[in-house]
């Protein structure tokens, strides 16, 4: 949509978002506040230093907080319907994989439990009347578990394996039931491994080397360097958020499920060392070669989102690395 018409969209439209503290919700929120929307967003946790984000879930105007758990089925109806919520972005999630080996049923409290919370709290309320006009629900391209066909597209069975895989899988399923079973107008967004401005979780292997490297330490990596994954820079991902949604209130594409990702593929060995090239420095990564429950080649097809939403992304890989090294020196690390 032309900048004119994407603002006239979102003007004033009330948005839920859950998950609004995580990097994707972070950056989707101020964009939809530069639009003019009206947001409240789910806040579980108030950790002191996600302050360093940005004081939007205070100061400003058009955010309204609501502090809950995914896992509080009436919290959620309650918000939903006081509010008088048009449009979800349903991102809540425990979405760190070695948290989801440690502890699975928490993950799947959060993850599952949270998905079909929302989901049957929309589908309640629409049958009163039809104001959620549009849900797009975080997957993950590690719902597809792990496939000798690469890269991944749509049509592709879900079958994760690991805990946080797996509940990825069947919050992806829970969502096309319901928008199937219901005729919900729920979309649902498989991504890569998103960065950018606004990560603070420094168990991710981007602002994890970043973090080393402004600190003059060697980065480490957890696996043996060999993984390969695309690596999807944040402002793509708030667009292809606002495209989705912007379909399914034109009643489009209910229940369908869309790859987004950037496309270029590299190992988790060489995105370290082209961090440090860009850092400059004359150093090595210390490759401890112990993770477990990952698979190890992860890639996706946009063709559906390109040719069913004329969506793509606009950031290289080297291009959000510059933009994002600059924000953890200027924003965290000062």
């Amino acid at each position: 949509m032309e900048n004119m018409a994407r603002l006239n969209f979102w003007r004033e439209k009330r948005v839920f978002v859950t998950g609004g503290t995580g990097i994707v919700g972070l950056n989707l929120i101020n964009q939809l506040i530069n639009l003019e929307a009206e947001v409240v967003a789910l806040v579980r946790d108030w950790v002191p230093r996600s302050r360093i984000l940005g004081s939007w879930l205070q100061d400003i105007q058009n955010v309204t907080v609501v502090r809950g758990e995914l896992e509080d089925f009436d919290c959620i109806e309650r918000t939903i319907a006081e509010y008088e919520i048009e449009c979800i972005y349903h991102l809540g999630a425990q979405t760190i994989v070695n948290i989801g080996n440690r502890s699975p049923v928490t993950t799947f409290k959060a993850n599952i439990q949270g998905t079909w919370n929302l989901l049957e709290a929309v589908r309640n309320l629409n049958s009163y009347s039809e104001g959620v006009k549009s849900v797009c629900v975080a997957s993950s391209d590690k719902a597809y578990g792990t496939s000798h066909v690469l890269p991944y597209t749509e049509n592709m069975p879900l079958k994760g394996e690991h805990p946080y895989d797996a509940s990825k899988s069947c919050t992806d399923l829970l969502s096309q039931c319901y928008a199937t079973s219901y005729q919900l107008p729920i979309g649902v967004a498989r991504m890569g491994n998103i960065y950018g401005p606004g990560d603070l979780n420094f168990n991710r292997i981007i602002p994890g080397t970043i973090k080393a490297l402004i600190e003059k330490k060697r980065p480490v990596i957890r696996s043996d360097g060999r993984p390969v994954r695309e690596y999807f820079f944040v402002s793509d991902a708030v667009d292809a958020y606002l495209v989705m949604a912007e379909s399914l209130e034109k009643k489009k594409n209910y229940g369908q499920a869309f790859n987004f990702s950037s496309g270029e593929k590299i190992n988790v060995l060489d995105l370290v060392n082209k961090i440090i090239s860009l850092f400059g420095q004359d150093t090595t990564p210390v490759i401890l070669n112990e993770s477990k429950n990952e698979i190890l080649n992860q890639y996706l097809s946009i063709d559906k989102a390109s040719q069913l939403l004329n969506w793509s992304p606009k950031y290289s890989l080297d291009r959000g690395l510059q933009l994002t090294i600059p924000w953890y020196r200027d924003k965290v690390f000062v």
